[in-house]
């Protein structure tokens, strides 16, 4: 295979980012001296590059937005107080250095001297203060308001019991940052370094708070990279930042982010140089392209079809649980999938410690079901018996229901839709919206079932958790049970990792029994990378970094 890496995800936690060598190239298609498209350095405007990592984003607002992709393309243009390096480690991003109170509760940051806007204005504790506060403001209505949920008077404020103000973050000056806790939490740097707390230019955002990410002119960021323009379901183009305070350091003078979401339009740019950087490719192509730039690396992560447990005909556990039992996971990462998944028996992840670090959080917990291959004929038949025990006896008089998928996840709604057929006499269908419209429809509730997935925010398993409360910003399947509630409350009020944990498992078995989510597989990340490529690095996480990439000739 031609640097095809696959790494054991054992204790992947102690890994926060994994690195390896990667680049891009392209934009408005410049081209170098040999007359082909692509990524040199031998032009007068400098380095390009060419990249994909998604298609048009829904939002690129660091308070809204809820992707991956779009997580890329904000951690160009903007910084927080911490950050990721490539060797793995989260280190001080726009704070010099960093305080940490006996009790650790209170942070203390004191900002960069040179720390600066993108338009040369300075940037100030204030603005930090203004981006945590429009995070919990119910107005902002951010389905990422509870990842800052730890700090004093978070969850207040979120509920509408308390003003905005009263958050436990201030400036003391105008460049030092403090931020009070109402836990102690091991994971809080790492949330200073997530997109979601990233600093904003309230005098902008304020006067233009439903248009300023659509212009260049109003997208300040202070990060390495400037918005220079968006080509809609295009392209966004980014330039280096000359006010950052790493500029000197940083690889392409432009960058060109390719918004594309057909993957056998990603692999036909990527062999035809138009792009160096592909973050997708068809699941019939994989075995082909294991010798042509294919990379397959491990995530935080899980694949998942998602349930409105709002609508009639999926309010019953047992039809729920019929539903998964019937699905053949091993089939699907095998011979559709093909990309060297991991058949789900849980929803938390491999890669996360459990008490001891010697153990991982997933090994230790209660499976869901079985994916033992032999296994698998006995799944189907307690899926019937539920499915009998639920009125439906062989699937007589259930509805035809609806998976929602985005385009190229089609082969594995059809061969969901098949075991479900084929096993239980449901007879079920296919629809597909473009990410963007897609993404907004599944938040809103309507749809029956969807395609989902979702990537460690932290390494912590309560990141795979707290996402299902009731009326949490990311609970897409409409869940609420009180019991999983006050589970994850105490789990969120502890700072006790053996406590933690063992709440958490309970959080993920009450998960099991009510099943308003069907795991399928635990991701890899597959990309297709030029060997022109370096300096690129990438996460378990799921952030693509560019800002150090390098074109080798």
């Amino acid at each position: 295979m031609k640097k095809v890496m696959k790494k054991s995800l054992v204790m992947l936690i102690v890994l926060t980012m994994v690195s390896t060598t990667a680049l891009t190239g392209c934009g408005k298609k410049e081209k170098n001296n040999t007359g082909k498209q692509g990524n040199t350095t031998d032009t007068a405007k400098g380095l390009t590059i060419d990249v994909h990592v998604g298609p048009e984003p829904e939002t690129i607002d660091p308070s809204i937005n809820a992707t991956i992709d779009g997580a890329t393309y904000i951690n160009h243009v903007f910084e927080g107080l911490m950050k990721l390096d490539p060797n793995g480690s989260f280190v001080e991003g726009m704070a010099e250095s960093y305080k940490v109170s006996d009790d650790n509760l209170v942070y203390t940051f004191k900002l960069r001297d040179n720390a600066k806007w993108s338009d040369g204005t300075p940037l100030t504790a204030d603005a930090f203060v203004y981006s945590w506060q429009r995070l919990v403001d119910p107005a902002t209505a951010s389905q990422y308001n509870y990842i800052i949920d730890m700090v004093k008077n978070a969850k207040e404020i979120m509920a509408g019991k308390m003003d905005k103000s009263k958050l436990g973050i201030k400036a003391l000056d105008e460049k030092t940052v403090e931020i009070t806790l109402a836990v102690a939490t091991p994971y809080f740097l790492e949330i200073c370094a997530f997109p979601s707390t990233f600093p904003l230019r309230e005098d902008i955002v304020s006067a233009n708070p439903d248009t300023w990410t659509q212009d260049a002119s109003t997208y300040i960021g202070n990060g390495p990279y400037i918005l220079e323009g968006w080509e809609h379901q295009s392209m966004i183009t980014m330039k280096k930042n000359p006010n950052y305070y790493d500029v000197d350091k940083l690889g392409p003078d432009t960058i060109n982010f390719h918004l594309m979401e057909d993957k056998n339009t990603i692999l036909a740019s990527y062999e035809n140089g138009e792009i160096l950087f592909g973050d997708d490719l068809p699941s019939e192509e994989i075995d082909r392209m294991k010798d042509k730039g294919l990379y397959i690396e491990d995530q935080l992560g899980t694949y998942f079809l998602c349930i409105n447990v709002q609508n009639d005909a999926l309010k019953d556990a047992n039809v729920r649980k019929a539903l998964s039992l019937a699905i053949d996971r091993n089939y699907i990462v095998n011979s559709v999938a093909k990309g060297g998944q991991r058949p789900a028996d849980t929803f938390v992840p491999t890669g996360l410690y459990d008490i001891e670090k010697t153990t991982q959080f997933h090994d230790v917990a209660k499976k869901w079901y079985s994916v033992d291959p032999a296994d698998y004929e006995a799944n189907v038949k307690e899926a019937k018996k539920l499915l009998a025990d639920a009125g439906y006896p062989d699937g007589k008089g259930f509805p035809s229901i609806e998976i929602m998928i985005n385009p190229g996840h089609e082969s594995i709604a059809e061969a969901v839709i098949y075991m479900w057929q084929q096993e239980l006499g449901i007879n079920a269908t296919v629809s597909s919206q473009d990410w963007a419209v897609f993404t907004d429809t599944r938040r809103r509730g309507d749809y029956q079932i969807a395609r989902h997935g979702w990537l460690a925010d932290y390494n912590d398993p309560i990141s795979f958790l707290d996402m299902w409360v009731t009326n949490g910003g990311n609970n897409d399947a409409k869940y609420s049970n009180p019991e999983y509630d006050a589970l994850v409350a105490k789990i969120k009020a502890s700072s006790d990792r053996k406590e933690r944990i063992d709440l958490m498992h309970q959080a993920e078995d009450v998960l099991a029994k009510d099943m308003p989510i069907i795991p399928l597989y635990f991701y890899t990340d597959l990309y297709l990378k030029s060997d022109k490529l370096e300096g690129f690095f990438t996460s378990p996480l799921g952030f693509k970094f560019f800002k150090f990439a390098s074109v080798k000739e």
